[in-house]
């Protein structure tokens, strides 16, 4: 199996705390991927700054193709961060060369040699769907909370897998909102609902996942790692329980660490059954 993700990297930096990491939505998920075994390439652009240098020199650390992570001329992306409590908070936003990012023929055709794409909703990879979806790849797209975010209705009908975070638990909206997505081409849509768990879709029934206990370092990427881990079902051909419950045992093992994925290959066998 093999699993591209395009879209947007990053540098997160948490200038009263003085730590900062590489991520960005598609980085994340990504290299959770990776880590889960998947082979994963990642396209995107970078800078050509100490943070691009960084950026690069950590997903090859990582085991990724980064045969199509540009250099562009200037700053890599940088988002200011803090904590409140556990609470991420976020702040300013640089761009850098992220502002002009563009995904030309040869990055479609590699990304469509993959068995599944991924992208969100940051990623300025709108547009490179509809060609993708001709070559017969899957998709997947995480909204992330924006719900009424034009690009739901532009990507719905090229998205395999749709993910949205929802603040509530299970309710009739988010499950009408559900089961229009499908209705409409999803495959299957799932929301997440932090602490309270997760809901799926497939067109016919609703399926309910839980969580798992973790002691909460930082929820950033923990969106993303779910993702992760409900694809890695996906790919491997598993039940949609199997694969929330995937999404959830891999994000308590990220919420647990403050970077967006763990660092220490031991911690691969948390992800395991």
């Amino acid at each position: 199996m093999k699993f591209a993700a395009l879209g947007d990297n990053c540098i997160d930096f948490y200038e009263r705390l003085n730590k900062k990491y590489p991520t960005g939505n598609v980085v994340n998920t990504g290299v959770n991927m990776q880590l889960l075994g998947i082979e994963t390439s990642i396209i995107s652009t970078t800078g050509n700054d100490k943070n691009g240098e960084w950026m690069i020199q950590t997903l090859r650390n990582e085991g990724i193709d980064i045969s199509h992570l540009k250099v562009g001329n200037g700053p890599t992306a940088v988002t200011y961060m803090d904590l409140d409590g556990l609470d991420r908070v976020h702040g300013h936003y640089e761009e850098g060369v992220l502002e002009n990012i563009v995904f030309d023929n040869e990055d479609i055709r590699f990304a469509a040699g993959h068995d599944l794409v991924h992208t969100a909703l940051w990623g300025k990879a709108e547009d490179a769907l509809p060609k993708l979806k001709e070559k017969g790849v899957a998709i997947s797209f995480d909204y992330a909370d924006r719900l009424d975010h034009p690009l739901v209705e532009q990507t719905l009908p090229y998205v395999d897998y749709g993910f949205f975070s929802y603040k509530n638990s299970r309710d009739p909206y988010i499950e009408q909102y559900l089961k229009d997505k499908t209705d409409r081409g999803m495959k299957i849509a799932i929301a997440t609902f932090g602490e309270k768990g997760s809901l799926a879709y497939d067109g016919e029934k609703y399926y309910v996942g839980s969580i798992y206990p973790a002691e909460v370092v930082n929820t950033v990427g923990a969106g993303d790692s779910f993702i992760a881990g409900f694809l890695f079902g996906v790919l491997n051909g598993n039940s949609i329980p199997y694969s929330l419950d995937k999404g959830a045992k891999v994000a308590a093992v990220v919420v647990s660490v403050f970077e967006p994925w763990v660092k220490q290959k031991s911690s691969i066998a948390k992800m395991g059954d």
